[in-house]
């Protein structure tokens, strides 16, 4: 059997997500982030093409004479602490471990990244993208944060270490190298700016951000930088779990839904009650707080997570589906057969608009030599076509369809394998901050959960109200309350079954196992030091927060 051309083979479509799903590790996220965030979204290109090691690291910092006294005569003390708490290694701990780049503790740590071992795969163009397009500029003043916050310390015009500026020593170190590397914005390539799908999505993340971050002032900067990994990963994660919904029910409608446009989207992050309005793709997870994927708490949560990871399939078709109606609609304008719109590009909901009845014979012709080319390619010599792929040309399928159920069977399992991998890893499967959990035992099953490290993160954010002098004020939550904002806001439910995601109505059995994972959340919140019990009466158990910030004095305190 031949191998597939190009042309076949090719599934990656930024229109839908600049994601290319592979695995995905937040440092390097943030990494790619920065020189988005310093470059107005384009990547950057570097001068110097040295590829950074520990050793060359320690070697700049004991040579920097008065800069570090006293590091010279430590020099293993050093670099264990370069390797553990400054470097992102790759293959940690093997014999052929390499530098992928400084810990993402300041904006220009991006200039020492390796860049063939920081792959973001994508992930921070999605997520700067999200940003640019959020509306009512929401997104850009998020960016604006961003940027104050990662690149403070450090003078752009005379390249100096500021010394007021209130850094730890792992950031003053990495800010001593800054003038040594140069890079220039790279405005050659990776300068489209498409809207996201989900433009609901993106202004959620836009409030998040600037929420987290109005508590710059009172927490550590490694702490705060570890709860914006989290929350980017958190978001970008929610991101591609509505897209499991949203993109196939695009196709199956031949466009976007009208509620998706952007005047008409319901998503309002800024109000306390129904921020996502009566969005059509709203997600519904059951998370388990109990940690025993043995009890009926972990087997709802394994149902919910499987009935989303069920839907990857119909994800590849459709997904498949708007890269060759793109394909074809590039067909069409150079045959004059539509005219290129304002935008430049179609949307994807214009793409999926190709499948109606006024494109038939076009499209037809189009993907008839598709299928044809296709089905030669793959074909043996000796043996023809396999058995498979002949019944799936047999089944009176129009040569549009039977050209994606082919590619489907050739290359559904592998883009699925993929999906899943990387949606692993945004979900941080069986790690600090996890939203998603999986035993060692083979084949187990995945359940969605919520690690005390993310609920930490959300409840800085569940805790702020916008308003007061300070532009945000924090108020006490009743636990119902809270409950009610990680199921409105998120799509998290704890204390109800999310209906019409695989659930009926809770039977006796299972509104047993909803208080019993009531109950492991309220212990969560008392083990991380939220909750307040001021009696046995339901109304007097509240989440309180860290920061105190009053709404009409503009003065927080900790």
């Amino acid at each position: 059997m031949m191998a597939l051309q190009k042309k076949d083979r090719e599934f990656r479509l930024p229109k839908v997500t600049y994601l290319d799903f592979k695995l995905i590790e937040m440092d390097r996220v943030l990494t790619g982030l920065f020189e988005r965030l310093e470059h107005g979204g384009y990547p950057s290109v570097f001068r110097d093409k040295r590829e950074l090691t520990v050793e060359q690291f320690v070697d700049e910092i004991i040579e920097a004479k008065g800069k570090f006294p006293g590091f010279a005569q430590h020099r293993e003390i050093v670099e264990r602490w370069v390797e553990t708490h400054l470097m992102d290694i790759v293959n940690r701990g093997k014999r052929n471990a390499v530098v992928a780049g400084p810990r993402p503790l300041h904006g220009y740590t991006y200039r020492f990244r390796n860049p063939k071992h920081s792959r973001d795969y994508g992930a921070a163009q999605h997520l700067y993208q999200m940003l640019y397009h959020a509306r009512h500029l929401a997104g850009h003043k998020a960016i604006e944060h961003l940027k104050t916050f990662f690149f403070d310390g450090f003078d752009k015009v005379t390249h100096k270490l500021d010394e007021r500026a209130l850094t730890d020593i792992e950031t003053a170190t990495l800010l001593h190298f800054l003038s040594q590397r140069k890079d220039a914005a790279d405005t050659r390539t990776s300068g489209d700016r498409f809207a996201p799908v989900c433009i609901g999505a993106a202004d959620l993340l836009a409030e998040d951000i600037q929420r987290l971050l109005f508590y710059k002032p009172f927490m550590p900067r490694a702490v705060m930088v570890e709860y914006l990994k989290l929350l980017l990963s958190f978001h970008l994660a929610l991101y591609h779990l509505r897209l499991l919904k949203l993109l196939p029910a695009w196709q199956k409608l031949g466009g976007a839904n009208p509620l998706c446009q952007e005047s008409a989207c319901p998503m309002q992050p800024r109000e306390a009650r129904e921020p996502q309005g009566d969005c059509p793709y709203q997600l519904g997870l059951f998370v388990d707080l109990s940690g025993n994927a043995e009890s009926a708490v972990g087997r709802l949560a394994e149902r919910s997570a499987d009935g989303y990871f069920r839907r990857i399939p119909g994800f590849v078709r459709a997904y498949f589906g708007a890269k060759k109606l793109d394909e074809f609609s590039e067909h069409l304008l150079r045959r004059g057969k539509i005219i290129r719109p304002v935008a430049t590009v179609l949307s994807v909901g214009e793409l999926f608009a190709l499948q109606g009845a006024p494109f038939a014979d076009e499209r037809e012709k189009f993907f008839g030599e598709r299928l044809a080319g296709l089905l030669e390619s793959i074909a043996d010599d000796a043996n023809g076509l396999d058995a498979g792929i002949a019944a799936l040309t047999k089944l009176g399928l129009s040569d549009f369809e039977t050209y994606i159920e082919v590619l489907m069977a050739l290359r559904g399992t592998f883009h699925r394998q993929y999906i899943i991998e990387a949606l692993d890893s945004l979900m941080q499967k069986n790690r600090a901050g996890a939203l998603l959990a999986q035993t060692r035992a083979k084949n187990a099953s995945r359940r969605f959960v919520l690690d005390s490290r993310l609920l930490e993160v959300l409840l800085q954010i569940a805790v702020l109200r916008p308003g007061g002098d300070a532009g945000y004020f924090t108020g006490a939550l009743r636990i119902d309350d809270l409950l009610g904002f990680l199921r409105e806001r998120y799509g998290l439910y704890i204390d109800a079954l999310p209906l019409g995601e695989g659930f009926k109505p809770p039977s006796i059995d299972e509104r047993q196992a909803l208080r019993a994972n009531v109950r492991a959340f309220t212990a969560r919140l008392r083990e991380i030091g939220y909750y307040r019990d001021l009696s046995d009466a339901y109304v007097t158990q509240t989440v309180e927060p860290r920061y105190a910030i009053p709404e009409h004095s503009g003065v927080a305190s900790a």
